[in-house]
């Protein structure tokens, strides 16, 4: 329990350490963001088609992996559908902190629930390595969310420091619902292999929904796509190492 506390924890907290260069650059290179969020869509990928769904079908089955993986796409999608995410090339010519800004901020809560979901399932699950593999699969995920964020809110008119205090809250949302995840999945027999496949299901909409069209809208889709394939290698080295 220690262990899924401590890594969801640091996971949720890879959001501030994102936004920690605020305090030295004001704004972000389109090349090095789309970079940045294609190396997190290859370790997101390579994470839940190499890591969760073998596990969830160890755990409980393919009817589990089908139902799960579903559940958490339909999930993802209304979140969506309803709840805009950043939309950083336009969100970013905010001239003033407005209901606008307030909405985003509250997604961010509602986009981190899910997220920190998928860590606490993972480390509920019998396979040892799997938990601290996604954590660090989720916590990659929202650094560049971070600084994304952190701009997003000084070009806002919120100063540096209000805008780091923001982004460690919607941090703190994510450890808590994985720790609710953790607990929930620990204490409902049969459940792990359900939430291993939902967590998979939201992760692999997150990249293909938002990270790799995002990393690709800027005329830097060569590099994009060398650092896609460089984080999935990443997130397999990574998967053997903790075995």
């Amino acid at each position: 329990m220690e262990s899924a506390i401590l890594g969801s924890f640091i996971s949720a907290m890879a959001t501030v350490l994102g936004a920690a260069p605020i305090f030295f650059i004001r704004k972000l290179s389109e090349k090095w963001k789309d970079i940045l969020v294609a190396f997190t869509a290859g370790i997101m990928v390579s994470a839940s088609t190499f890591g969760l769904m073998p596990q969830a079908i160890k755990e409980s089955g393919m009817i589990a992996l089908t139902l799960g993986i579903l559940i958490g796409i339909l999930a993802l999608d209304l979140i969506e559908k309803n709840i805009p995410h950043i939309d950083v090339e336009n969100d970013s010519r905010v001239s003033s902190f407005d209901s606008k800004s307030l909405l985003v901020i509250i997604a961010l809560f509602i986009h981190n629930i899910p997220e920190g979901l998928s860590t606490g399932f993972s480390y509920a699950s019998e396979n040892q390595g799997l938990g601290p593999m996604v954590a660090i699969s989720i916590g990659a995920q929202n650094m560049p969310e971070g600084l994304i964020l952190a701009v997003f809110l000084i070009n806002s008119k919120v100063s540096k420091l209000k805008s780091f205090w923001i982004v460690f809250l919607t941090g703190l949302m994510e450890a808590v619902s994985a720790v609710i995840g953790y607990f929930t999945a620990s204490s409902i027999e049969n459940l792990i292999g359900y939430g291993l496949a939902f967590a998979a299901g939201a992760m692999l909409f997150i990249a293909y929904k938002e990270l790799i069209p995002e990393s690709h809208g800027h005329g830097y889709e060569r590099p994009s796509t060398y650092s896609f394939i460089i984080g999935l290698l990443a997130m397999l080295y990574i998967s053997h190492w903790f075995g």
